[in-house]
C-alpha cells in the first residue's frame, strides 16, 4: 500500500464530527438557532477528512463552483482567515449557504466519502469559515477592480440579487440594491425563520455588501415606484431583475374562504420579516392557532409547522398527499420537525374545509391517497381511495404548496417576455432576457427553487453583466 493510499484510508477512518445542537424539547419553544456551530476543534477535525481529491464532484455539485478542498484544506491548516477569503472568491453568501443549502444532494452529495459512508460535512465547514470570520476577523476586505463608471441596477434583494450585486461590484461597477421591502434580504428574511437562518446572519452579510461599495435602498417597488425604462433614463447601463416568486397559491377547495386559512407567505412573513416571534417585545398580528395543519412538505411546509409550534400550538401536523419518499424537504428539515413533535399525515389530501357558524375554520375533510404512475415532476402521481374520506380537526390551517410568479414589475413592462405561468423568459446560460440591457434569475425564472440555484444564477448573470458594460451587448 502506498503512502498516498494510507493517508487516504486513515482520513476515511475519522467519523463525521456531528454539529452540536439544542435538544428538540427545549429548541421546540424557542426561536433561537437550532445547530449552535462547530468549535475551532471540530472544524479542523473535520476538515481532516477531505480527501483532497485531484477531479472533486463536490465542486461539480456547487453551483457557484466554489473551491470546496481549497477552503477546507485552509480550515485543516487553521488559517481561517485565508479560508474565508478563498469562499469569497466564489460565493458572497457563505454564512447563509452553510445553514440552508441541500448540500446533501449536491456538493456532500457528490463527495466520494459518500459511496461508503458519511460525506465530508462541507456545509457546517463553510458555516464555520464565515462564523469565525464574523466573531474574529478583521474585518478587511477582499480587492476590487478599478471604477468602471458604469451603473447597474439590482432590483430584489434576495440570494440571487445579492450575488449579481457581490460579482459586480468587485469587477468594478457602481451597484444600487433595489428593495421593495423595509429590510433587505428578501426569502432570507421574510421566509426563512430565526431558528433556522438568524436575521442578524443575513444582515451582516448584507453589511459585508455595502461596505464593499453597494448601494441598497429599501422601500423601492419598482414597477409601481419607478419602471425600468426610467431607471435607463436615470443613468443605469444594465438591470438585473432578481424579485422572486412569492405570490401565494391556493388548493381551490371549498370552504377556502374561512378565518383560520392563509398563505404560507403571509405567515412566515408576519412571523419573519414582520418579526411576529418576537411578541410581546413586537405586537405583529399573527393567528395562534391551538391545532394547526400545514398543508405541504417542502421546505416552507416545515419553517411553517416549527414556527406555529413555537408561537404556542398545541398539536402541529403536516398533511402531504404522496408519501415519505416524495417529500421534497431538506431531510435535515424533516428530521428536526420530526423530533420537535411535529406529526405527519402523508398520502393525504384535504377536499374540503369545515367551518362554524361564525365562519371560523374548524376542521376539513380529508380523503387517503395511493402512488400511481409517476407524472411530469417525475414523482408518482397521488390517486384517491374511492370511500376513504375522513375528518380533521384543526383551527388554523397554513397553506404551503408552492407559490406563482410575482406579478408586480412584469406586468408594469410588456416588453418583458413571459411563459405561460408568468415568469419571466431568460436565457438559462447568462440570464439575458428578450429587453436589451435586462437581465433576470432565481425563483422568477424557474419557479421556486433552492437558495443556491438562484445564487448560480445570479453568478451567470453577473459575467454576462460585466461582458457587457465591457465589451458590449
Amino acid at each position: 500500500m502506498t503512502e498516498a493510499v494510507k493517508k487516504k484510508v486513515k482520513k476515511e477512518k475519522i467519523p463525521r464530527v456531528a454539529m452540536p445542537e439544542q435538544e428538540a424539547d427545549v429548541r421546540n419553544k424557542n426561536f433561537l438557532e437550532v445547530p449552535t456551530g462547530y468549535t475551532t476543534e471540530m472544524a479542523v477535525i473535520e476538515a481532516k477528512r477531505c480527501l483532497q481529491c485531484k477531479k472533486p464532484g463536490c465542486v461539480a455539485g456547487c453551483p457557484v463552483s466554489v473551491d470546496i478542498p481549497g477552503f477546507i484544506q485552509l480550515i485543516r491548516e487553521e488559517k481561517f482567515t485565508e479560508s474565508i477569503r478563498n469562499l469569497w472568491g466564489k460565493n458572497s453568501l457563505p454564512a447563509v449557504c452553510g445553514r440552508v443549502c441541500p448540500q446533501e444532494i449536491q456538493c456532500e452529495g457528490l463527495c466520494i466519502l459518500a459511496k461508503k459512508g458519511d460525506p465530508v460535512a462541507i456545509g457546517n465547514l463553510e458555516r464555520f469559515a464565515a462564523d469565525w470570520e464574523r466573531e474574529n476577523g478583521t474585518g478587511e476586505l477582499p480587492p476590487t477592480a478599478e471604477p468602471t463608471g458604469k451603473k447597474v441596477a439590482v432590483v430584489g434583494s434576495g440570494p440571487s440579487g445579492l450575488t449579481v450585486a457581490g460579482d459586480l461590484i468587485v469587477k468594478g461597477h457602481d451597484v444600487s440594491v433595489l428593495e421593495a421591502f423595509h429590510k433587505p434580504g428578501g426569502v432570507l428574511v421574510y421566509g426563512i425563520p430565526e431558528f433556522r437562518l438568524p436575521k442578524a446572519i443575513v444582515a451582516q452579510e448584507v453589511n459585508f455588501l455595502e461596505r464593499l461599495g453597494v448601494n441598497v435602498e429599501c422601500n423601492a417597488v419598482v414597477g409601481r415606484t419607478v419602471s425600468l425604462d426610467e431607471l435607463f433614463e436615470e443613468g443605469y447601463d444594465a438591470i438585473y431583475l432578481g424579485v422572486g416568486a412569492g405570490l401565494p397559491r391556493f388548493m381551490n377547495i371549498p370552504g377556502e374562504n374561512l378565518v383560520g386559512i392563509l398563505s404560507a407567505n403571509e405567515y412566515l412573513t408576519r412571523a419573519n420579516l414582520m418579526k411576529a416571534y418576537k411578541f410581546p417585545e413586537v405586537d405583529t398580528p399573527i393567528p395562534i392557532g391551538k391545532n394547526v395543519v400545514v398543508l405541504g412538505a417542502g421546505n416552507v411546509a416545515m419553517d411553517s409547522a416549527r414556527t406555529a409550534l413555537r408561537l404556542g400550538a398545541d398539536k402541529v401536523q403536516i398533511v402531504y398527499r404522496r408519501s415519505r419518499q416524495e417529500m421534497p424537504a431538506r431531510t435535515a428539515e424533516i428530521h428536526h420537525a420530526e423530533e420537535e413533535g411535529i406529526e405527519f399525515f402523508l398520502l393525504t389530501n384535504p377536499i374540503e374545509y369545515l367551518g362554524d357558524e361564525n365562519g371560523r375554520l374548524t376542521g376539513m375533510t380529508c380523503l387517503q391517497m395511493e402512488l400511481g404512475e409517476p407524472d411530469d415532476s417525475g414523482r408518482r402521481r397521488p390517486v384517491p381511495i374511492e370511500g376513504s374520506e375522513f375528518h380533521m380537526d384543526c383551527d388554523l390551517c397554513i397553506v404551503a404548496v408552492g407559490s406563482g410568479a410575482n406579478p408586480l414589475l412584469t406586468a408594469s413592462t410588456p416588453d418583458l417576455k413571459l411563459n405561460k405561468w408568468g415568469y419571466i423568459e431568460a436565457d438559462q446560460e447568462t440570464g439575458k432576457t428578450y429587453k436589451r440591457g435586462v437581465w433576470a434569475g432565481g425563483d422568477i425564472v424557474t419557479g421556486a427553487a433552492t437558495v443556491i440555484l438562484a445564487m448560480g444564477a445570479g453568478r451567470k448573470a453577473a459575467d454576462s453583466i460585466h461582458d457587457f458594460l465591457t465589451l458590449g451587448w
